[in-house]
């Protein structure tokens, strides 16, 4: 048996706290509303699978006859999927609050913890499906597409990967009660593990790929905004990546988070009673930097401590490791 390239974080003791969300119906003037302005920089290379192939040189990738290719624009950007991104960032939102799961599978129903499973009233909601959604809630927080700021792309050979068998693995669930024990996450590695011969070949977006999107946000609290910038790599005492696509299992998909700048909406009631609607409010340099601490400093106690320290390990963007050279 190989070195398992994951780590499981834990379940909180205590029950979730269970709450009726903000709603849409207005923009309460005690919460915060805006946009976050984001840079990636892909740190390993990402793919994130169409289901489609497509001829090496008809997506501008040498050498490979045929690929499994990645969602471009129609002027040849590759493209990160916001709802890819809202799946693993809301992933880490969840292990660091006492949160629900947002889907299980059926047959794990009775080996996954009551109180964990997803939330289905949308008058009592998890910190994560507040901020999220939930079943007939929309959430608060909208992911926009993250566009590539160059064209091209590259090529690389997926290893063949074991899917998830968590019935092969006493890992997974506490020997008392046979439980299942918390979240999964895979570790952040220094390189991604490339040209198995016996591999997929894959349209990928190769190290330092820029992509530029935006997440808008309302009737958020600070301590959920101060969460989100957190599980985002903001919080310099827990600097983490982001982990996305496929192969997250040897080395690929990591992303570096940089935070631009923040747009806040000027005066909410011209804004929708002028023609000529006050100008957004921009958070940027010393201004933004003093704004994000204070939005994380207002998450404390409402992030778990324990979750947030293991997570940070296993996210680290300096603490890498090696791929596995492996089947794990």
């Amino acid at each position: 048996m190989f070195p398992k390239p994951y780590e499981l974080i834990p379940f909180p003791t205590q029950r979730p706290t269970l709450e009726r969300p903000a709603g849409h119906a207005q923009f309460h003037p005690d919460r915060l509303h805006g946009t976050l302005f984001l840079t990636l920089t892909v740190q390993t290379a990402v793919h994130i699978s169409t289901g489609h192939l497509a001829l090496g040189s008809d997506v501008g990738v040498k050498g490979i006859p045929v690929l499994k290719t990645m969602t471009t624009t129609p002027n040849g950007r590759l493209k990160i999927q916001g709802s890819s991104l809202k799946g693993a960032i809301r992933a880490m939102y969840e292990a660091i609050t006492n949160s629900t799961l947002a889907v299980m599978m059926s047959e794990y129903r009775n080996r996954i913890p009551p109180e964990r499973h997803p939330c289905r009233n949308k008058e009592q909601l998890c910190p994560a499906s507040r901020v999220f959604g939930a079943l007939n809630w929309q959430g608060l927080v909208e992911f926009r597409d993250a566009i590539a700021t160059g064209t091209g792309s590259g090529g690389g050979s997926l290893p063949p990967l074991y899917c998830p068998r968590p019935d092969q693995c006493k890992a997974y669930f506490k020997k008392e009660n046979g439980k299942v024990i918390g979240r999964k996450f895979y570790y952040t590695h220094k390189k991604a593990l490339q040209g198995s011969s016996r591999g997929t070949p894959t349209q990928q977006a190769m190290q330092n790929t820029v992509f530029k999107t935006q997440i808008h946000f309302k009737n958020l609290t600070p301590a959920e905004l101060g969460t989100l910038l957190t599980v985002l790599g903001q919080d310099p005492k827990h600097s983490m990546l982001l982990k996305v696509g496929g192969g997250k299992p040897v080395g690929l998909g990591s992303l570096q988070v940089t935070l631009d700048k923040i747009e806040r909406p000027g005066n909410l009631k011209d804004r929708y009673s002028r023609y000529d609607p006050p100008e957004a409010d921009t958070l940027e340099g010393k201004r933004l930097q003093a704004f994000v601490q204070e939005q994380i400093q207002a998450a404390q106690g409402y992030i778990l401590p324990e979750q947030l320290k293991r997570l940070a390990a296993i996210l680290s963007p300096t603490a890498l490791r090696e791929p596995p050279t492996g089947v794990y």
